[in-house]
């Protein structure tokens, strides 16, 4: 009877992922849109569960196998979701207010998960317009000098813990940037650098493991199941989160000093009491929120920041001539400026912004958007009619390294940044990152030379959900031999 039982739930099983696999493929044939028909259910998500391989390296063979299809459809379980090739049609999904939603769910008292990166719709809206003023160039400047002496605390470490200066780069560089962080946009940093216990969370609320991959695959393929599992993204990282930042609000309560960092910003919201949309639509600032944001610029920071810096390490310790040349230009800076290191001198670092900006089309941070449609719409190339709840997924990697957008794209040419042809960031924290980054890069290049090991088969890729983190390859730190005053 067992048996029968057991047999029957594999038959059944097995026709339902049959039809809904056909349905998936029917729902995009109806629209004239070509359907990718390995695994009709569940798409690329099953690659990425089943196989050691990142999912942008997944999603990558879309764009490769479908080069004249305007957009593609895979299966994604009960979720439409579209792979988006063409650039026009992405560059409508990025400025259509039918795409504002970045397509994650999160369950109600999953706390640090309230935040930019997870909201939708009006509450979206309504904390960005409240976070942004915290990235504007005067507030930047005004908490550049605690993203300048986590640049020298972090020269002082490599010079007096020299078995750091070679493996496990990396690591290393993250604890710069979340020291960086930590200081600029907390006023945590007073201790010792780099022993943040905020490390750990910035490690690991994005490390990959077999269930958090498998989470993050069911947001994707099912929000509804999602939901009614009750599925938690940070719940072993609040309590000591939320209760660290709570600590910091009700100090700076009591110094009532100003530091011009996010505390600050959350202070300042906390005593305007209702954050109001123009629609009608409140949220109370509580701790809890306000700390969610926090979580969001830490996690978010820390790794993007250090695969920047790692990736430009990386390609400057493989051209010796291009580092000489960037090298030249920070010397020349840091003499002018009587060897201190301001916002404005970084600004004049105009090739090492080229460097920079080369290097992030190379390696960067992460390897594709997603969105959610939340009003029906039509794509202009192909008129793709798009329904609200679509998920759509569009390049980052697969246009870096494209010859059609860069000629020779594996070749590393930071003068393709020409002043004409600069590429901002639209993140929150664009001008944060780019600026904490050209800190640490002027400062490491000032004092070490750097070498790239890149090991036997080349640079590999770990198996995370959207971040690219490099493996097999490694820079070694050389302190300079040209003495400065």
């Amino acid at each position: 009877m067992i048996l029968f039982l057991s047999l029957l739930g594999f038959v059944l099983a097995s026709i339902f992922v049959y039809l809904r696999g056909k349905y998936n493929e029917l729902y995009w044939k109806k629209r004239g849109v070509k359907f990718h028909g390995q695994n009709k259910f569940m798409g690329i998500f099953w690659d990425f569960i089943t196989q050691n391989r990142p999912l942008f390296q997944i999603v990558r063979e879309l764009y490769k196998q479908y080069p004249n299809e305007p957009a593609v459809g895979f299966g994604a379980l009960f979720t439409p979701s579209l792979y988006v090739r063409d650039k026009n049609n992405v560059q409508f999904i990025m400025q259509s207010s039918s795409f504002v939603d970045r397509g994650f769910d999160y369950n109600d008292g999953d706390q640090l998960a309230d935040n930019v990166l997870f909201m939708n719709g009006i509450r979206w809206k309504l904390m960005r317009q409240k976070m942004t003023p915290l990235f504007t160039p005067t507030k930047l400047k005004n908490m550049y000098y605690i993203m300048d002496k986590s640049g020298r605390d972090f020269i002082e470490y490599l010079e007096n813990n020299p078995e750091k200066r070679k493996g496990n780069t990396f690591d290393t560089l993250t604890t710069f940037c979340c020291a960086a962080i930590g200081g600029a946009v907390f006023g945590i940093g007073s201790k010792s650098t780099f022993e943040s216990p905020f490390l750990e969370c910035t490690r690991g609320a994005f490390y990959p493991t077999f269930w958090s991959n498998l989470r993050f695959s069911l947001s994707n393929l099912s929000p509804s199941l999602f939901k009614m599992l009750n599925l938690k993204f940070f719940k072993e990282y609040e309590e000591f989160f939320i209760g660290a930042m709570k600590q910091v609000f009700r100090q700076r309560e009591q110094e009532g000093t100003k530091k011009h960092d996010f505390a600050d910003i959350c202070l300042s919201l906390q005593k305007s009491g209702e954050m109001k949309h123009e629609s009608g639509f409140k949220m109370e600032p509580t701790d809890e929120l306000l700390a969610a944001q926090g979580f969001f610029f830490f996690t978010a920071g820390v790794e993007p920041a250090a695969t920047a810096v790692f990736g430009a390490l990386i390609e400057l310790g493989r051209h010796p001539e291009i580092q000489k040349k960037v090298q030249k230009e920070i010397d020349e800076v840091f003499e002018k400026y009587q060897n201190q290191l301001t916002a404005d001198a970084v600004s004049e670092m105009e090739y090492l912004e080229k460097v920079l900006n080369e290097s992030l089309r190379v390696h960067p941070p992460i390897g594709f958007l997603t969105r959610r449609c939340v009003e029906d719409t039509v794509l202009p190339v192909g008129n793709i009619k798009i329904e609200k709840g679509t998920k759509v997924y569009t390049p980052i990697y697969d246009y870096h390294h494209d010859p059609q957008y860069f000629k020779d794209p594996e070749v590393f040419d930071p003068e393709r940044f020409t002043d004409e042809a600069k590429q901002e960031m639209a993140c929150i924290g664009a001008r944060y990152a780019k600026l904490q980054v050209k800190s640490g890069l002027a400062h490491i290049l000032r004092n070490f030379d750097v070498k790239t090991e890149v090991h036997k088969g080349g640079i590999k890729f770990g198996k995370d959900q959207v971040q690219l983190r490099m493996k097999n390859v490694d820079v070694e730190y050389i302190p300079r031999k040209v003495k400065f005053s």
